[in-house]
């Protein structure tokens, strides 16, 4: 499936159902919002993205707690879950959906290599966190970035299969 054919499947499922998204991104950096805004009709489903790179906008913006980020730091399944559901909160939003990683090329350890991504979906229903290595042998940023962001809009769209 391309970008704009999920795009649109997404759009035409949340049309469907009268639901609205919203995302905040890390190491995607909007590729989600840009992906869902692409195709016609998303100004119904979406209202807003933000992009959060600092651990200081992450808790300014959409209310992670400073705690988490101490404790687990920003790539972490915590921060994804906390993200999330900051998002849907803000947004006032059905589904809230977070990525948070390490793109690359450098910023890896061992504990968090390039190509960890978390995502995290949060409905009223609850969170789901996904964990992603994205196998960065060859892969650039933006094949960690553009997979992180299809799998999590992926696994939205199986979610609202699933309703």
């Amino acid at each position: 499936m391309t970008q704009f054919e999920l795009s649109a499947a997404l759009v035409a499922a949340l049309s469907v159902r009268g639901m609205k998204i919203a995302s905040v991104e890390s190491c995607t950096a909007g590729l989600i919002s840009k992906i869902i805004t692409d195709a016609p009709g998303a100004s119904d489903v979406f209202d807003l993205g933000i992009t959060t790179y600092s651990n200081e906008m992450k808790t300014r913006m959409v209310g992670v707690p400073e705690a988490i980020l101490a404790a687990h730091g920003a790539v972490s399944p915590e921060t994804a879950r906390a993200m999330a559901e900051g998002i849907r909160r803000v947004a006032g939003a059905d589904i809230g959906v977070a990525t948070t990683g390490v793109a690359g090329p450098g910023g890896g350890t061992p504990e968090k290599p390039v190509g960890l991504v978390y995502t995290a979906i949060s409905t009223k229903n609850g969170t789901e966190v996904t964990r992603l290595l994205i196998d960065d042998r060859g892969a650039d940023r933006n094949y960690i970035r553009n997979t992180a962001a299809e799998t999590v809009l992926k696994n939205v769209l199986e979610m609202l299969e699933r309703l």
